[in-house]
């Protein structure tokens, strides 16, 4: 008998070749939920489960959920009805999943509902229905882990849960008070991201600025150095790793201005995403929002003293309970005044949970939309004057795409998917992760238009 027969006959063989378990995944949300559905990936393709995004080809179903406003809800809830029909096995995870009973309500056959951040609830309820098959030979996985993003980005999350009571935010009931990640963990992490090809580190948390504040800044050892639980600390570590860092859900208490000399020099992108949410101080006080918006303008004015090029971008709510006309204005005065890069604005939505719902004086739909749609109309006109002060100027961009020569990027300025892009010509031998100097030769409200410099890889 031959080796190869002997082998094909092995009961070693033939456990190997079983088709291994195949999981298919859904995943909604925010960019804390992606991460919270990269680590349960990255476990199950640990222990031998094939992952796959159709369910014909699925033995069982996860849905990693969102709760966060009414139309994350509907958008949830339909990704779960539309799973429990084509499947008969479907496990329900994510802020949504922190109502049980309600989901157990309108979907009594799932196999199993946990809360976000839950990976290790997950994984006894796959294990439960499908113990896995574990293959040495095949399952290994990327340094960096199983990512849902492309190769050359990926989000560094460095905390769960928030400590802020905001009347219209649940986030808290959701994923708990604030929970910092060890330093010493974010930035094995990193350096492991970065050695998968990673060019970008996005940096997201409820509350980055709150970065080690629960465990009261603790200092841990790194490569034999010692680094302080706290976000300039983290900043400056990830500014040595040589990649883009990004700073995602910056409040703007004081100790952020000790990160702005750290973009002026270099080690992280000078980007602030900063949920400022309104400018009423009679609007912020019912939110439960530091009130101080001229405090605000001034930091901003500071800021920008010493990093002349920092972006930044915020959102705002209009149309929270109680907000009139002349609050609104203030709102539009502090855009105008502000000159921010890059606004999101939400029309008020009450949601299921929230305390503002019991705020007197609601704000009819029909203002709050017609108030939201406003607001982006003014912030539109700003961001086109920005952008077109950029027109002449050499700039850098991380190429995402190359389509015939054209390469679609992300100036410094610009997140993934919330902010504008950069469409660079003559970008030819381009790939993606490639960070170009370009020349701006036109710009319109969101994006601009340039001409490549030539490649560095």
């Amino acid at each position: 008998m031959s080796i190869e027969s002997r082998r094909a006959t092995s009961p070693t063989a033939r456990v190997f070749q079983e088709r291994p378990h195949t999981v298919g995944f859904v995943s909604l949300g925010c960019a804390k939920a992606l991460v919270d559905s990269e680590r349960i990936l990255t476990q199950l393709r640990a222990e031998g489960y094939e992952v796959t995004s159709t369910y014909a080809e699925s033995d069982i179903v996860v849905v990693n959920t969102c709760g966060f406003i009414n139309d994350a809800v509907e958008e949830s809830l339909d990704a779960i009805a539309d799973a429990v029909e084509q499947h008969d096995k479907v496990i329900v995870t994510g802020c949504l999943g922190a109502r049980a009973e309600h989901i157990r309500d309108c979907f009594p056959d799932l196999l199993a509902v946990t809360g976000p951040h839950a990976t290790q609830a997950v994984l006894d309820a796959v294990h439960e229905e499908l113990p896995p098959r574990h293959d040495p030979f095949l399952s290994l996985l990327p340094p960096g882990g199983i990512k849902l993003t492309p190769r050359h980005y990926a989000y560094l999350k460095i905390s769960e849960g928030c400590n802020h009571g905001c009347r219209f935010c649940i986030i808290p009931q959701l994923r708990g008070p604030l929970v910092s990640r060890p330093i010493d963990e974010v930035m094995d992490e990193a350096e492991n991201l970065v050695r998968a090809g990673v060019r970008e580190l996005l940096v997201v948390s409820q509350d980055t600025s709150a970065y080690g504040a629960d465990i009261k800044y603790r200092p841990r050892f790194h490569r034999g150095s010692p680094l302080k639980t706290n976000l300039y600390d983290l900043a400056h570590g990830l500014g040595s790793l040589g990649v883009w860092v990004r700073l995602h859900y910056v409040y703007p208490y004081p100790h952020v201005d000790r990160i702005i000399p750290l973009m002026r020099d270099g080690y992280v992108l000078p980007y602030l995403d900063i949920p400022f949410q309104h400018a009423s101080p009679k609007i912020l006080k019912l939110m439960r929002r530091p009130a101080n918006t001229q405090g605000n303008l001034d930091r901003i004015s500071a800021w920008r003293d010493v990093c002349p090029d920092i972006t930044i971008r915020s959102t705002f709510i209009a149309g929270f309970p109680g907000e009139t006309e002349a609050d609104f204005a203030e709102l539009l005065q502090f855009l105008e005044e502000a000159e921010l890069d890059r606004v999101g604005c939400f029309a008020y939505s009450p949601v299921s949970g929230a305390t503002a719902n019991e705020l007197p004086d609601a704000v009819p739909d029909a203002v709050r939309d017609e108030r939201r749609d406003r607001l982006l109309a003014v912030q539109a006109d700003i961001s086109e004057r920005k952008l077109q002060r950029k027109i002449g100027n050499t700039v850098k961009v991380i190429i995402d795409e190359v389509d015939r020569g054209q390469g679609i990027g992300r100036s410094e300025g610009d997140a993934p998917d919330v902010d504008g892009r950069v469409f660079v010509e003559n970008a030819q031998g381009a790939v993606p992760g490639d960070i170009l100097e370009v020349v701006v030769v036109t710009a319109d409200q969101y994006d601009l238009h340039a001409v490549a410099q030539p490649v560095k890889h």
